[in-house]
């Protein structure tokens, strides 16, 4: 997760893209701003990446040369030609928008100074495509009666499409955004910036955590009898592990989570199954991304709803619920408390 209170904005061109037209019209030079507008435009277009957890690098199948993107900005970061990199990038965008669900828009080719990425202030690119504009009104006095005329314009909607490379030692950090689906996604993912989650402890956190629920949520249930309360169980002792430690360990969150050897033995199944089928990094050991866990602590849900009638929220101590069944077959939960709030 990066930092943007200290971050730049230095250098910006604004360029249109026209699919239709099978036109792209390239800004001439640098977009001027004050001290005040680089504020907001700072705000403006890096709210996308604020709370991004998930990182990317540049990725090819031959050689990461041959990523032009890549060779773009590596190039551009070294001579500084901001003017010739934006018609460049503008180019390669062309040649990548081959698909017929492709949007037109305001493509902003930014460069900015003292973005934090954990503790190193970094430069950083950044491309952004806006492709539907919103309605706002703008008053004004005309010979001393107020006005009102309705525009268009970009105002604090995120981007559809957007990119940050930051400008750390290589393989650089790159933060994706993209609203689209498809090979509208296709293109802008695959052919325009062609990358592949980075090997870094914020996707290690990532990965395993979401492979942990899909095991809890379901294999478990294949593999054992297993009422969902021991499931919800589960899942709050796997985030209580990972917010009680700075690093993660396999054999402690076996030894501490998941507990019986038989269990232990089925995790282990499926972490390998997992991992082969979704070609995603699963880690033994690596430094917990505190942002990371936050953010995926909320998919792991600890609510036990019965039929459409009540929610348990399930927090602490698992033996402080029964369930049974009664003389009527109607199953029923227990619980077990000392005050009530």
């Amino acid at each position: 997760m990066i930092e943007t209170k200290e971050a730049v904005l230095t250098k910006m061109i604004v360029n249109h893209f026209d699919t239709q037209g099978e036109f792209c019209q390239v800004g001439e030079g640098l977009t001027l701003f004050t001290t005040d507008e680089e504020i907001e435009l700072r705000k403006i277009l890096l709210k996308a990446f604020e709370g991004q957890t998930i990182t990317y690098e540049f990725d090819h199948p031959i050689n990461i040369d041959y990523n032009v993107l890549f060779g773009l900005i590596k190039k551009e970061y070294a001579e500084t030609n901001f003017i010739e990199f934006s018609k460049q990038v503008m180019n390669h965008l062309t040649d990548a928008s081959d698909h017929p669900n492709i949007k037109s828009g305001d493509v902003f080719i930014t460069r900015f100074e003292d973005i934090k990425l954990g503790n190193t202030y970094c430069d950083a690119i950044g491309i952004l495509k806006f492709e539907d504009k919103q309605s706002f009104m703008e008053t004004y006095s005309d010979n001393g009666m107020p006005t009102v005329e309705l525009k268009k314009g970009i105002g604090n909607r995120k981007p559809e499409k957007a990119c940050l490379v930051i400008l750390n030692d290589e393989p650089y950090t790159i933060l994706v955004i993209d609203n689209g689906k498809g090979g509208d996604t296709e293109y802008w993912q695959e052919d325009f910036i062609k990358h592949r989650p980075k090997s870094d402890d914020a996707n290690r956190t990532h990965n395993f955590l979401n492979m942990t629920k899909a095991f809890i949520v379901d294999e478990l249930p294949n593999d054992f009898e297993v009422g969902r309360a021991d499931q919800i169980d589960m899942l709050n002792r796997s985030v209580d592990f990972f917010k009680s430690n700075d690093t993660f360990e396999l054999a402690e969150f076996e030894n501490q989570v998941i507990t019986q050897p038989e269990v232990v033995e089925s995790f282990d199944r499926f972490k390998s199954k997992f991992q082969r089928e979704t070609e995603m990094e699963i880690s033994d050991d690596f430094h917990i991304s505190k942002p990371v866990l936050k953010k995926q602590a909320r998919a792991f849900k600890s609510v036990l709803k019965l039929d459409k009638n009540f929610h348990v929220y399930i927090h602490g101590n698992r033996n402080l619920i029964e369930q049974g069944v009664d003389e009527q077959g109607r199953k029923f939960y227990r619980l077990f408390y000392e005050e009530e709030h």
